[in-house]
């Protein structure tokens, strides 16, 4: 009897004053917050899956090094020819391209 009531007067509803608010405010943070980052994220594992010895690359810290041996976890970078240095695989941020 309430809702024939409800429906009768005029007032919205429950679905247009709570819910539909929250899925449009949703679906904004989907599009403009989470779907960017993770297509970031893709990326950059994509990137870091395709390191090979030779690649010229930066580091997170911004040093500029050529792979000199990888592996799963660990890459070992020559900054020139006497220093090599051993880094994380995740502390590339870039290949270089020339």
């Amino acid at each position: 009897m309430l809702l024939a009531e409800a429906g009768t007067t005029g007032e919205p509803s429950m679905l247009t004053t709570f819910v539909l608010p929250l899925v449009l405010m949703f679906a904004v943070f989907y599009f403009l917050l989470i779907r960017p980052q993770q297509k970031k994220q893709k990326a950059r594992n994509l990137m870091l899956g395709d390191l090979k010895k030779g690649d010229k690359v930066i580091t997170i810290g911004g040093i500029h090094g050529t792979i000199f041996e990888i592996t799963d976890d660990m890459v070992v970078l020559q900054i020139n020819d006497a220093t090599k240095m051993t880094f994380d695989r995740s502390a590339v941020n870039g290949v270089k391209t020339d």
